[in-house]
């Protein structure tokens, strides 16, 4: 996700690997919060790979800054990172799925229709795994469980409302 996050805040400007991370904070601290130790390396791989360019220039402060751009082929690794699979990890899908549902204005309309599509069918799909476990009278859960059970199936529920607003805003879109 830390390679799918760099490239978005790219698309608008290019930046130095500090900015980097305040543009990802600023936007998506509520999903997650990659640290330096965590973005250096992602850079630099991104730059190999030829996804970014990097440019060593002198900061209005007077020091040697080196600032990221994205290449096309950057802008189409995005588009192909955004799209991929989710996880078969439930708490991995809902923390990806907002990250990928965040940057799917960089989408075609048909591009947004496939990814809104597969969130909702996974999401629909953990949905009921947790729905039928709190129904199954002869599974061993305890009363905690059955509260956090419950709460897993509003929380998808609610997640499965709103991409369905965003289908149909998308729909509205094409």
């Amino acid at each position: 996700m830390t390679e799918l996050l760099i490239l978005y805040v790219l698309l608008k400007r290019d930046l130095t690997m500090y900015a980097v991370q305040k543009h990802i904070e600023d936007v998506f601290s509520p999903y997650t919060k990659p640290s330096f130790g965590a973005l250096n390396p992602a850079l630099k791989r991104l730059v190999e790979k030829g996804y970014l360019s990097a440019r060593k220039m002198m900061s209005e402060g007077g020091k040697l800054s080196v600032y990221y751009s994205i290449t096309k082929q950057g802008q189409n690794e995005l588009n192909r990172l955004i799209l991929e699979d989710l996880s078969d990890n439930p708490l991995q899908f809902y923390s990806n799925a907002r990250i990928k549902i965040g940057c799917a204005d960089v989408l075609s309309v048909e591009e947004k229709k496939r990814l809104f599509f597969s969130v909702k069918a996974r999401a629909m799909k953990f949905k009921t795994e947790a729905q039928n476990i709190l129904n199954d009278e002869y599974k061993h859960t305890n009363f905690y469980q059955k509260i956090v059970l419950d709460n897993t199936v509003c929380d998808f529920s609610n997640f499965i409302t709103i991409v369905e607003g965003l289908e149909k805003d998308n729909a509205g879109n094409s």
